[in-house]
């Protein structure tokens, strides 16, 4: 205990960085997927898997590189969200390689899967290395948007995949899928846009059932973005961006005037447009007919979601365990994209599947933390945003995939095979570090004035 006199300055203390629970929670990030890279090997063949110092040398490589630059750039980051995401990422490699086993699943996935990881680690080193202020961002709001509008509007111009425009292809690249990063640079938009704005949009013009009704020019910015993800859903029948690109202004929107309105408007907007598209676009008759329906005969045989819900009753609680589940009656390469989330709760059960949905959640409160916790307007919108954006994703797949919501077709974040999802998400978990860096770093202690009386600081044990 300390008793300070009246002639005592009180300095500020430097908060302690966090790095060493860092380091110890990416030991064990590390060693649990390896744990279950060799529990796929004993279950498929009897043996240890002739990769596996590889697989976990080469992960524990990423992981620590990744803390080491946290180290030196961003000390004062969050201590988790680096530990999780390495985590979701690694058993999602052991989950895709698994799924390589079966041959009816199409070709090996897990070497690219790993090296697009290694892109997307490199990618997370360059936004902390490059980006040392979140907000020099702000400089880019427009130019973010004409930016995210392009690389939205971009899969028109090619041809669709499984009845949906999401993909470009790149020679000598492959396909990727832009929207993944249209939601981090539409964030930058969202976040500039409304600090500016966020007066005006919380203005209120009258009172309604207990509702702030916003006025009609105000309505402008939320129908111009409603009418901008129909137009996504109409050319490119991709329901999980439109749902995503809405969903996320709504929520920054939100947050910015504190105006429950505005959740009440977007809802009702979203459902509207979700019911005006599906009533001539096919791809999308397809889907919520598959939902409504999924036992429904498709080709002498039942539907993927049907499929996905027997995996998920023969799981129970604690699964079949890691390689002794039959993902391959799924068909097709889904199980290790759309659906791998089925693979999760027929090998792991329900505990496994609620252990990856609670690491998903404990990623998002992290962010949200930060968002609590930065000091500027810009930053706490930005913070808020991609945790949103994160958390939207999350929902709008697993929703899908267990059935609450007709599958939209986008990717698991970390966890299911996509180069452009991977590399997309670990820039997302960078900018959050940057974010949390800012706001948990100590304020400098203000210089002591020439003719102050020297600190007395009495310690009483």
């Amino acid at each position: 205990m300390s008793v300070i006199s009246n002639t005592t300055t009180i300095t500020s203390v430097g908060a302690p960085s966090r790095r060493n629970t860092e380091l110890a929670l990416l030991v064990f990030a590390v060693l649990i997927p390896v744990f279950a890279y060799a529990n796929v090997g004993l279950a498929k063949d009897g043996s240890l898997p002739a990769g596996l110092l590889a697989y976990g040398a080469g992960l524990g490589t990423l992981a620590g590189v990744a803390h080491l630059l946290v180290r030196k750039f961003a000390k004062y980051a969050d201590p988790l969200m680096l530990p999780i995401a390495t985590l979701l990422n690694g058993m999602g490699l052991v989950l895709i390689w698994r799924l390589d086993q079966e041959p009816s699943l199409g070709a090996a996935m897990a070497p690219s899967q790993l090296l697009w990881s290694t892109l997307g680690v490199a990618l997370f080193v360059g936004v902390l290395v490059f980006l040392k202020d979140h907000r020099i961002l702000q400089r880019y709001t427009y130019i973010s948007m004409v930016l995210a509008l392009v690389l939205l509007v971009l899969p028109v111009f090619f041809p669709g995949i499984n009845g949906a425009k999401i993909w470009i292809t790149i020679p000598g690249v492959g396909s990727l899928q832009p929207g993944e990063f249209a939601k981090i640079i539409i964030t930058v938009f969202f976040a500039g846009y409304l600090m500016v704005k966020r007066d005006a949009l919380a203005l209120a013009s009258r009172r309604f059932m207990g509702l702030y009704l916003p006025r009609g020019r105000d309505l402008g910015p939320i129908l111009v973005i409603w009418a901008i993800s129909l137009l996504i859903l109409v050319f490119e029948t991709d329901l999980g961006t439109s749902l995503l690109f809405f969903g996320l202004f709504v929520i920054m929107l939100y947050v910015a005037t504190e105006r429950t309105s505005w959740i009440v408007f977007g809802l009702l907007l979203s459902a509207g447009g979700a019911v005006f598209v599906s009533t001539f676009e096919a791809h999308v008759q397809d889907r919520v007919q598959n939902w409504l329906h999924p036992l429904a005969l498709v080709n002498g045989g039942v539907t993927e979601t049907a499929q996905t819900m027997y995996a998920f009753g023969s799981g129970g609680l604690f699964g079949s365990g890691l390689g002794q589940g039959y993902s391959r009656l799924i068909g097709g390469i889904a199980p290790k994209s759309d659906y791998i989330l089925a693979t999760v709760g027929e090998e792991l059960g329900l505990t496994g599947l609620m252990a990856v949905l609670l690491l998903y959640g404990l990623l998002i409160e992290r962010g949200v933390r930060t968002a609590l916790a930065a000091r500027d307007p810009f930053g706490k919108l930005l913070a808020i945003g991609l945790s949103g954006a994160f958390a939207l994703q999350v929902f709008v797949v697993a929703g899908g995939v267990t059935g609450l919501i007709p599958l939209t077709g986008m990717t698991m974040p970390f966890l299911a095979q996509g180069g452009s999802s991977v590399i997309a998400n670990w820039a997302l978990v960078a900018i959050l570090l940057r974010i949390s860096d800012t706001a948990r770093r100590p304020a400098p202690s203000p210089a002591p004035s020439p003719d102050a009386e020297p600190t007395q600081v009495v310690r009483v044990q």
